[in-house]
């Protein structure tokens, strides 16, 4: 079995590779993770014409959570619970080994933001950085299909 689930892996790997390349070598994404999102957007990447659109898709964007004087914004129960688990990891990556990011922590946390509103905040820009990557890059073209019988 293990050698089954390396052969999956490693061609998991060239698939993703091979339809989007700029995103498997962002810090943070792995094939796992792109093959998620590659999922999320399907064959016809036109459908999602914005980030807040792509976020919303994912569960990234803010919800207001705001009461009298406090203005704030929770994390989205919504969207598709794979794709945001999976924005979920690369923020955690990234806020261990990626020095923007660190620095983004830092500076939110002298802020008097939250671990939670850290993380809320990161997944959005990853929604974000996502889209870029797979809606506005250069479209894949893919083989024509012919008919199985004559028409």
């Amino acid at each position: 079995l293990t050698a089954e689930v390396k052969d999956h892996d490693a061609q998991l790997e060239q698939l993703t590779q091979q339809l989007a390349p700029d995103l498997v070598q962002a810090h943070g994404m792995g094939a796992g993770t792109a093959a998620e999102m590659l999922l999320l957007i399907g064959d016809n990447r036109e459908r999602v014409r914005s980030a807040a659109a792509f976020a919303k898709l994912c569960g990234a964007c803010p919800i207001p959570a705001s009461s009298g004087k406090t203005n704030r914004h929770r994390l989205n129960r919504g969207g598709n619970r794979q794709a945001n688990a999976a924005l979920y990891r690369v923020v955690i990556v990234r806020m261990r080994a990626h020095q923007p990011t660190l620095d983004y922590v830092k500076r939110r946390t002298a802020e008097g933001k939250t671990k939670l509103e850290i993380i809320r905040c990161l997944k959005r820009f990853v929604a974000r950085e996502i889209f870029g990557y797979l809606c506005r890059g250069p479209k894949t073209t893919r083989p024509k299909q012919t008919a199985a019988w004559p028409l």
